[in-house]
């Protein structure tokens, strides 16, 4: 029953930035972590970004460091990703995730459920 629907993909320069939005609906845990991961073609799923709802602790790869920016509204349980400066590196389909009980916030083995995922394209 729990779905996660992402958006805010698409096609950009570099330099440029995407908004990326995930919407989490059945999940009913009131502590959580809800992250940002990536897979590019051929590559891993690596850990973006992840924020805690009961304090707001936040992580990131240093890869998007001072560049991505992860927000949370707990009552909705939406989480976005403000992405600037992006690079053709950044490349690569975004998934969003819904964990708990999550102790390495950029692990994909601590989250329980996924999105399907939203493209995000950076061209040179």
């Amino acid at each position: 029953q729990v779905q996660l629907v992402e958006s805010g993909g698409g096609s950009v320069q570099a330099g440029g930035s995407l908004r990326l939005s995930c919407a989490a609906s059945g999940y009913t845990e009131s502590r959580y972590y809800m992250g940002w991961f990536r897979q590019a073609p051929g590559k891993g799923r690596e850990g973006v970004a992840a924020i805690y709802s009961g304090g707001g602790r936040t992580d990131y790869a240093d890869s998007v460091k001072g560049r991505f920016t992860i927000s949370q509204d707990n009552a909705k349980k939406t989480v976005d990703l403000q992405m600037n400066s992006l690079k053709p590196e950044d490349t690569a389909m975004y998934y969003c995730a819904v964990g708990r009980g999550v102790v390495v916030p950029l692990a994909r083995y601590n989250y329980n459920y996924w999105g399907q995922g939203t493209q995000v394209t950076v061209s040179s």
